[in-house]
């Protein structure tokens, strides 16, 4: 069955469309128009502004186009959407973010103290990797899926969470924790062991876990979170199963599968990119070493 028969509102979230664009020209006002009405104020990177349009429009790919449907109608597309939003998205909102705002961000009297006490790393690690772990637990997703505040209160923190996950990697703020490169590549191996138990269980469940996609009132009740109430009380429908060939078990451990691989492609990127970074300072600096020690012999060859 085609997922049309939801209508345009549900595929496409116009609602969502409208907030995302708003965010965006107030985004540009601030960082260009107005931004030199702030005493830290600076231009608007390249890659500041490339990185927030990156932003938005992955956010909206994920939360707002007909994939954010398929995540309630197949397990598989849920995972491969919380997988992107909380491990691809939060980057380019942090560096999508120019610099001088998030200054004043973290230095405003209660946000300090968030994050100092959040971006810590053991903390930042626990706090994401738990709330993740917590959120696929049945009882805890069954009920979360129902409640359309609870879902959004949950997900919403689960993102703030990723951010604080992200923060020590990724920030180049003064006077915020830089990471040392070696423990950037701990830290990021870390993260990857730690979410893989909720993975795991996903993966070798031999039954179906989850009510709101294996019970058909309970998935018709967690429709709602996407599609008009109105919308749904028009249609027959059974549960997921018109929309899939998919049995519910293959779907569940699918979807297991892909946030684990989407995990380790996104972490290994970031591995890359810091070892490389690395690997050029050292031989930056190495070069300088040998450049300075020929000049000191130069000049004694000299005298």
């Amino acid at each position: 069955m085609p997922i049309s028969i939801f209508g345009f509102q549900a595929l496409w979230s116009p609602f969502l469309l409208g907030t995302l664009i708003l965010v965006t020209v107030l985004y540009f006002l601030v960082t260009v128009k107005w931004q030199h009405k702030f005493k830290a104020g600076e231009p608007l990177k390249k890659s500041e502004a490339t990185n927030f349009i990156l932003f938005v429009i992955s956010y909206y790919i994920i939360k707002g186009s007909p994939i954010d449907l398929l995540g309630h109608i197949m397990f598989t597309m849920h995972m491969t959407q919380m997988a992107f939003l909380l491990l691809l998205v939060p980057i380019f909102f942090i560096k999508g973010i120019p610099g001088w705002i998030w200054k004043i961000v973290v230095e405003a009297p209660i946000m300090r103290t968030i994050f100092k006490i959040f971006t810590k790393p053991l903390v930042a690690i626990v706090l994401f990797t738990g709330l993740f772990s917590v959120y696929h637990l049945p009882s805890v997703f069954d009920t979360i899926k129902l409640n359309e505040v609870l879902h959004m209160v949950y997900t919403s923190i689960l993102f703030i969470a990723s951010v604080f996950m992200y923060w020590p990697l990724l920030n180049n703020i003064e006077g915020q924790h830089e990471m040392k490169n070696m423990s950037k590549l701990a830290y990021i191996a870390s993260n990857a062991v730690l979410i893989t138990p909720a993975c795991a269980l996903i993966i070798f469940a031999s039954s179906p876990m989850y009510g709101t996609y294996s019970n058909s009132e309970m998935w018709i009740k967690a429709m709602e979170l996407c599609v008009p109430s109105a919308t749904l009380s028009e249609l027959t429908l059974s549960g997921p199963e018109l929309f899939s060939n998919m049995d519910l078990v293959s779907d569940q451990q699918v979807g297991g599968v892909l946030m684990k691989i989407i995990q380790e492609i996104i972490f290994g990127v970031i591995l890359f990119r810091i070892f490389r970074k690395w690997w050029n300072t050292e031989r930056t600096n190495q070069e300088e070493i040998t450049k300075n020690a020929l000049k000191e012999f130069q000049n004694r060859t000299h005298y």
